[in-house]
């Protein structure tokens, strides 16, 4: 009998973790995919590999633990996002993105474009910039990193 409570216990713990690595909105989703804007938004955890989201406004949205591996976020707008700890940004372009006040805390920005990018004020606590591109990006203190021109 105790063996058996320890497993619904375990079984519990187990989809109520299951449930907060995935706690996006499937609304929010949908949104994002019709119309390519989504302020606010609850995105977290989510799955955007290789979505187009250019020009996509996603002002305030909560894309904590999202997965961007090669997503397209040209010029996408992303003041105040919460991207912390967003993983897979492989390949992502956020050429011309405007990532102010962005939360881009244990981010990997490994390799990604972030040529004419704006991070001014974003938090970039424990991110990883080995080998991003800087042309003309406008860093947390407001100066221009040309470094990679």
């Amino acid at each position: 009998m105790k063996h058996l409570f320890s497993m619904s216990v375990l079984c519990l713990l187990l989809v109520g973790l299951s449930w907060e690595v995935g706690a996006f909105s499937e609304e929010d989703l949908k949104k994002l995919k019709a119309t390519g804007n989504c302020v606010q938004c609850d995105l977290s955890g989510a799955d955007l590999w290789s979505e187009d989201l250019s020009g996509a406004d996603l002002t305030q949205a909560n894309m904590a633990k999202v997965n961007l591996t090669k997503t397209n976020l040209t010029k996408a707008i992303l003041i105040r996002a919460d991207l912390t700890e967003a993983h897979h940004l492989y390949g992502a372009n956020l050429t011309g993105a405007d990532l102010t006040g962005a939360n881009l805390t244990k981010v990997s920005l490994k390799r990604v474009n972030l040529t004419d990018a704006n991070l001014t004020g974003a938090n970039l606590t424990d991110a990883n910039l080995i080998r991003a591109i800087f042309c003309g990006t406008t860093m947390q203190d407001g100066t221009i990193d040309d470094s990679g021109c």
